[in-house]
C-alpha cells in the first residue's frame, strides 16, 4: 500500500484514508493515481462489500493540489490532471459495490467533487464543503459536474457562483450529505452503515448500483422498461433466490454473492 493511502479492512468494508494530512489531503497526481488504482483492486475484491472514503488529519479534501499546478506551469499537466481527476470521480460511480464518504473538517473544490461523488455521505458536525474556486479565477468546472448530479441547480449555482463555504447542516439539507453526526461519534457511526450494507449480498448490491445510475440519465418509460429487465435478470440470481426461500422460511439468508 502506498504511503499516500492508507487502506484497513474488517467485515466486508474497505477503508481508504487518504494521508496527505499536511496538505489537507489534496489531490495530486500521485494520490489521484493511486486511488484509482486501488479503486481497481477493490473491484475485483469478492470479500469487500462496500468501501469507505475518509481523510487524515484536520480535513476530508481540500481539492486539487495547487502549489504542485503551478510548480508544473505545463498546460499538458493541467490538462492530465483533470482527465485523471475525472476518471476517478466515474471509478467511485462504477464501482461495483456502495462506496461511503466519511467527511471531516473542509470538503472544497475536488474535496466536494470526491463527497458528491460517492453513494453516501455523512459528515461531522465541524465539516465545512465549498467550491471557493471562483474566489481565486478558477471556476469549478469539473466539480460542478457531481455537485449537479448530486443537489439541485439552484443549490449547485450558489456553491458554485458564491464560492462561499456551507456548514455541515446546511450540506444535509442539501442533499449533500446524508446525515450530519456528532464529531466524537462519526467513525462509530460509518462503521455501523457500512456494517449494515455489507451484510447484504455483494452481487445484489452491484446490480442495484449499476441500475441506479443508469435509469437516472433515461426518460421516465425507457428507466422503467430498463428496471424491469434489470429485475428480471436480478431474480434469477442465485442470492435471489436465496434470500427469497430465507425470507419465507423465517431464516437468516447465506449468501453466495453471486
Amino acid at each position: 500500500m502506498s504511503e499516500l493511502i492508507q487502506r484497513t479492512d474488517a467485515n466486508g468494508v474497505a477503508t481508504l484514508t487518504l494521508s496527505r494530512a499536511t496538505s489537507y489531503n489534496s489531490l495530486s497526481m500521485a494520490l489521484m493515481t493511486v486511488l484509482i488504482d486501488q479503486l481497481n483492486l477493490l473491484d475485483e475484491d469478492i470479500s469487500v462489500r462496500v468501501v469507505v472514503i475518509k481523510g487524515d488529519g484536520k480535513g476530508f479534501c481540500a481539492g486539487h493540489d495547487l502549489k504542485e499546478m503551478l510548480d508544473s506551469g505545463e498546460e499538458s499537466f493541467y490538462e492530465c490532471t483533470f482527465d485523471t481527476c475525472s476518471q476517478m470521480m466515474q471509478r467511485i460511480v462504477s464501482l461495483s459495490v456502495p462506496v461511503i464518504a466519511q467527511v471531516h473538517g473542509v470538503a472544497t473544490a475536488a474535496g466536494c467533487q470526491l463527497v458528491a461523488s460517492c453513494d453516501l455521505a455523512y459528515a461531522a458536525e465541524s465539516a465545512r464543503f465549498g467550491t471557493p474556486g471562483v474566489n481565486i479565477g478558477l471556476f469549478c468546472s469539473t466539480p460542478m459536474v457531481a455537485l449537479s448530479r448530486a443537489v439541485s441547480q439552484k443549490h449547485s449555482m450558489e456553491l458554485l457562483l458564491t464560492g462561499e463555504l456551507i456548514n455541515a447542516v446546511r450540506a444535509e439539507q442539501m442533499g449533500l450529505v446524508n446525515k450530519v453526526i456528532a464529531d466524537s461519534d462519526l467513525d462509530a457511526y460509518v462503521d455501523g452503515v457500512a456494517t449494515l450494507i455489507a451484510s447484504k449480498s455483494r452481487k445484489t448490491l452491484a446490480i442495484g448500483k449499476k441500475a441506479f445510475y443508469e435509469q437516472k440519465e433515461l426518460p421516465l418509460a425507457d428507466a422503467y422498461a430498463r428496471c424491469s429487465r434489470v429485475m428480471t435478470e436480478n431474480i434469477m440470481i442465485d442470492d435471489a433466490k436465496e434470500g427469497i426461500d430465507a425470507f419465507i422460511s423465517k431464516r437468516a439468508p447465506t449468501w453466495k454473492h453471486c
